[in-house]
């Protein structure tokens, strides 16, 4: 059996949370909510009138999206910011916290949790990311010297 890579599961799981997190962004605009307004009311100048919380979930998940999918037109491949994990764990918790004030954005924030944990379990073991979306790192040459 095959080793399981962690950034590519990771990847998988922000890339659900970061279309999720455009969905719930979108729906905020409608509804505008606090998830955490049965506590208190103070963060309702953050949605309305002016939706600066649903705006902000927008762009980090067109940002999550553009990282994990790096199409050719989002031109973010093969940058040292694509293949950068530590990028990756110092953003995604600002994402994480940005869609769990949001009432819409619960089940986002909580797949980014997810997904910041398996890329530190990833990162903890050494991986790295490949200068290609979606390909494996090559392996060292079989002639290497003491090798049997």
């Amino acid at each position: 059996m095959g080793k399981l890579i962690k950034n590519h599961w990771a990847r998988l799981i922000v890339l659900t949370a970061s279309i999720y997190q455009i969905a719930a962004a979108l729906e905020g605009f409608f509804w505008p909510k606090v998830f955490w307004d049965f506590l208190t009311t103070n963060l309702d100048p953050a949605v309305r009138p002016i939706p600066i919380l649903q705006i902000l979930n927008l762009l980090l998940g067109i940002l999550g999206l553009a990282w994990e999918w790096p199409l050719p037109i989002f031109a973010f491949a093969q940058t040292a910011m694509h293949r950068s994990i530590e990028a990756r764990l110092a953003v995604y918790p600002l994402s994480a916290l940005a869609a769990l004030l949001l009432y819409q954005g619960t089940n986002p924030g909580i797949y980014y949790l997810i997904g910041l944990g398996v890329y530190f379990w990833g990162f903890s073991e050494g991986e790295v990311v490949c200068p290609d979306p979606w390909s494996l790192p090559r392996r060292k040459s079989a002639n290497r010297v003491g090798h049997v």
